[in-house]
């Protein structure tokens, strides 16, 4: 937790160093453990609000869950950008334990970070890592995976 914090001040002052304007919104897909309908609203300057809506699972377990994360973005060069945020995701989960199914409802804490290519055509292509902390209902369960995204920006 201490290094989550520590990164997020990190993130928090190089953002006020560093300026790229997020002046479009997007839409479209994430991909990682699951499936995730993704949107990025921008908020101001070079901060932006992401929201997925997710299914995730095989086999035996699955999820679905809604995230939100607040993200600052910082420009590399060109289209291409880097971003790093948090934020909360919340939602439901079920699983096969000794032939009987369980299910639940989850709220975690969740970290982002990544790499952007933003097209001159209204097309971006992404690539992240989201950790997430769970502590309800229990503490632990962090689920972490790399993901892909394709989004049009309008």
């Amino acid at each position: 937790m201490r290094k989550l914090f520590f990164i997020a001040v990190f993130v928090l002052g190089l953002a006020t160093t560093v300026a790229a304007q997020t002046n479009d919104r997007a839409i479209g897909l994430r991909f990682g453990y699951g499936a995730e309908l993704s949107y990025q609203h921008p908020l101001s300057g070079n901060t932006r609000l992401e929201a997925d809506l997710g299914l995730y699972g095989y086999g035996d377990r699955g999820a679905f869950v809604f995230s939100g994360i607040h993200q600052w973005v910082m420009n590399i060069d060109g289209g291409l950008d880097w971003y790093a945020g948090v934020g909360a995701q919340l939602g439901t989960r079920w699983y096969e334990k000794d032939n009987t199914w369980n299910s639940g409802f989850g709220l975690a804490v969740a970290g982002q970070i990544g790499l952007e290519y933003n097209f001159p055509v209204p097309l971006q292509l992404s690539l992240d890592y989201r950790p997430a902390f769970y502590f309800i209902p229990a503490v632990g369960g962090a689920w972490d995976y790399v993901a892909l995204s394709v989004r049009y920006r309008f």
